[in-house]
């Protein structure tokens, strides 16, 4: 194949994505003062808090943390950052926490290492993020896909399947990042301890900061949270920073030490960034007013979309769907809301199934009432 043909391959599946309004490009910057982003996960509004990272770089010792690891976690010489961050994560959760560089290096290295353990079945929601798909695939262990949100359909999949694995690994999302709703963990946990070789995976990424005592998740405010195996959690949403954890039972966290690739072979986080991602954290323990101002927008957002929609089962909380079913249709949306103020953006396939386009409404506490409420006379007009 010559470059010239290779080049014009390229060019042909380019085309065809902007045919059908697939062809994604990287945004240009919007002027904050002019928009209202919608599309942000800062749920909690500490991204944009300026006197937060004004108060954190006051203390000249802090400035004085390396901008970088240069190395892996397993050879770098500093590790007191590391070591910090996750202890305190220990101190919540009740259980040893391990550092990743995101919430994608997270769930493909935890899924791709326990699901190539022996005799490893896994058993994941349909709607679970793309980067636990891909530690499914590059795990290459046998894998089913139950209905999203149906426990019936779990529990009948596990009543086949589980009597022929060492092991079966069910992984959810606590909070969907897509639809907003979600997860049963109670009931997960139910089925789950019926089988004791079932692991239950749950991956807290939109949940963390917003959602739970203190905003430490749903599976902790379950009442059940000891039952469920594997957490995990981000910094890059709520958190305001960067990276992921995972809290885990001890030999659970050696054994990933030992076998997870994207521990081992990244370049570990900016040893300023834990101790950032440390403060941040401390003072989003006591945002109980951040939470529930988020939760108040939620509300009204949802007594805006629920009835543009009303044969959509919408969940009023920070992530709320408006479905436009064409990719088309949802990229005219967001200009439109975007010419008025709004930036909210099209979401669509591969992140959502063909048919199920939408705009993705993701609300941050630093958002008004005012300004939902603004919302709600602009998609009137349009």
């Amino acid at each position: 194949m010559t470059a010239a043909t290779s080049d014009n391959i390229f060019a042909r599946i380019l085309a065809d994505l902007s045919a059908s309004g697939n062809l994604r490009s990287v945004p240009q910057g919007w002027d904050p003062e002019r928009v209202v982003d919608m599309s942000s996960n800062d749920y909690l509004g500490l991204g944009a808090d300026r006197a937060m990272q004004e108060e954190f770089l006051a203390d000249a010792s802090r400035r004085l943390i390396p901008l970088t690891s240069s190395a892996s976690r397993l050879l770098c010489g500093r590790q007191d950052e590391y070591h910090s961050l996750e202890s305190l994560l220990a101190g919540l959760y009740g259980r040893p926490a391990l550092l990743f560089n995101s919430g994608y290096h997270a769930n493909t290295g935890l899924v791709s290492s326990i699901g190539a353990m022996p005799r490893t079945l896994i058993v994941a929601d349909r709607l679970v993020h793309a980067s636990i798909i891909d530690g499914i695939v590059l795990s290459r262990a046998p894998f089913k896909r139950f209905r999203h949100n149906d426990i019936n359909h779990l529990s009948d999949i596990l009543a086949k399947e589980a009597g022929n694995y060492d092991r079966v690994l069910v992984i959810v999302e606590s909070v969907y990042s897509m639809d907003g709703d979600r997860a049963d963990i109670a009931a997960l946990v139910e089925v789950k301890r019926l089988y004791p070789n079932v692991m239950l995976y749950v991956d807290e990424a939109h949940a963390f900061g917003v959602e739970g005592p203190q905003g430490l998740g749903l599976t902790l405010s379950s009442g059940v949270g000891e039952s469920v195996d594997i957490i995990v959690g981000t910094f890059g949403k709520a958190c305001a920073s960067m990276g992921a954890f995972a809290a885990v039972a001890h030999e659970v966290r050696e054994y990933l030490v030992n076998t997870t690739r994207s521990f081992i072979f990244s370049t570990a986080l900016p040893p300023l960034t834990a101790a950032w991602t440390e403060w941040v954290i401390r003072r989003m323990l006591t945002l109980d007013d951040r939470r529930d101002h988020l939760r108040r927008l939620g509300m009204r957002l949802h007594s805006i979309l629920a009835p543009m929609q009303p044969d959509a089962d919408i969940t009023p909380g920070h992530i709320q769907p408006l479905l436009t079913y064409d990719a088309r249709r949802a990229l005219d949306l967001s200009a439109r809301l975007l010419e008025r103020g709004y930036k909210v953006l099209p979401i669509r396939t591969p992140t959502v199934p063909p048919g199920t386009e939408r705009l993705r409404f993701s609300l941050s506490a630093s958002i008004t009432l005012q300004e939902i409420d603004g919302l709600k006379y602009v998609l009137d007009e349009i």
